[in-house]
């Protein structure tokens, strides 16, 4: 069975700018966020989707079909953009109807349609309105309804919430969710804000260097990282280098330093002794006592340093001459009566020590 949209070993120079052998997979209805740092690549690869750039090498497949080499306007795609670009001379209904005009000349259907589209977004009392009128999430929601209005098989969105204050961001980031699941709408949104990814993804890509390191579900990239770039950009903390020096069964034994041993239950199928290891902070449970339990890595360490970060409290903690990082509530902290340089018990499962491949 093949995939909705199936993006195979694309690659495209535009200079500063460029895609790497690049493949992508999407099954329909799915939503998709792309991260990675700026100039990786993200953006050139939606547009690549949309037929504004002919790439140097590679295939693009829609429902079965190739379309790498199709225009734009006959690829059934639609795209959204930080900046709006709605037009200036026409009302919001009008910008909201231009694609569908090209499709009909029925005016019942597009007038009932365009207050359909509007009242799901909210903005159906705007429609006499002049789109310099309107706010920044106003003229979003106006792009965004006339770029769904055409019922596109696939939504591309880069970055359309970044120029929006927080309450607005968080406000339309519901909003929007709302509609494309009502629409069963297929998107590829594009961001740098990670709340869009925990509240809106169903599968994330993180891209570097015009590659994509890794695509997965939320949970697959977050908390099981396949490569060491991954893991850090995505908040995992504790990311060391370290060597397996046996293997018991479904057990691996790591050395991260020579006073330092930790175990892995991770199904890593590796090539190398030499490992990269990634904990999350959240699955280190501290302690002031080591406690009887079936939890394999309990480690005895010193509080170096501690900080607030919003509701919580971050803690470093030496163990030998490897540093650690966690994360508490308050109450926590003042329960266990952590302050620097405290010896206390770190303990993680062998599930949550997570393996990856060394990378450069």
């Amino acid at each position: 069975m093949c995939m909705f949209l199936e993006v195979r070993n694309l690659s495209v120079d535009l200079g500063q700018f460029h895609l790497d052998n690049v493949s992508l997979n999407l099954e329909k209805n799915d939503y998709l966020v792309i991260i990675g740092p700026t100039g990786s690549g993200k953006s050139v690869l939606l547009e690549t989707i949309a037929g504004f750039f002919s790439p140097d090498d590679g295939q693009i497949f829609l429902e079965g079909n190739e379309i790498t080499n199709l225009t734009p306007e006959n690829r059934g795609i639609s795209i959204v953009y930080q900046d709006y670009v709605l037009f200036p001379h026409m009302n919001v209904f009008d910008n909201i109807a231009y694609g569908l005009k090209k499709k009909t000349n029925d005016k019942d259907i597009i007038e009932s349609k365009v207050k359909n589209i509007a009242k799901l977004l909210k903005i159906d009392h705007l429609l006499h309105r002049n789109p310099e009128t309107l706010s920044g999430g106003e003229k979003q929601r106006a792009a965004i309804a006339r770029s769904l209005i055409v019922e596109p098989k696939i939504l591309l969105m880069d970055e359309p919430f970044a120029a929006l204050d927080v309450n607005t961001h968080s406000y339309l980031t519901s909003l929007i969710k709302n509609v494309i699941i009502q629409h069963q709408t297929t998107c590829i949104h594009v961001s740098h804000n990670f709340n869009d990814v925990y509240n809106l993804a169903e599968h994330v890509a993180v891209m570097k260097d015009g590659k994509i390191l890794q695509q997965g579900t939320l949970h697959d990239v977050f908390s099981r990282p396949s490569h060491n770039y991954v893991a850090d950009f995505v908040g995992v903390h504790n990311v060391f280098q370290g060597k397996i020096v046996a293997h018991d069964k479904s057990l691996l034994k790591i050395e991260i330093s020579p006073e330092l041993i930790i175990f892995s239950s991770d199904d890593f199928v590796h090539e190398s002794k030499e490992v990269m290891v990634a904990i999350r902070p959240e699955s280190i449970i501290f302690s002031n006592e080591r406690f009887v339990s079936s939890v394999r890595n309990q480690l005895k360490g010193v509080v170096k340093n501690m900080f607030e970060v919003g509701h919580t409290v971050w803690i470093e903690v030496q163990v030998k001459d490897v540093m650690f990082k966690g994360v508490l509530t308050p109450n926590s902290c003042q329960s266990l009566e952590i302050k620097k340089e405290k010896e206390i018990y770190l303990s993680f499962k062998s599930l949550n020590v997570n393996l990856m491949d060394c990378y450069e």
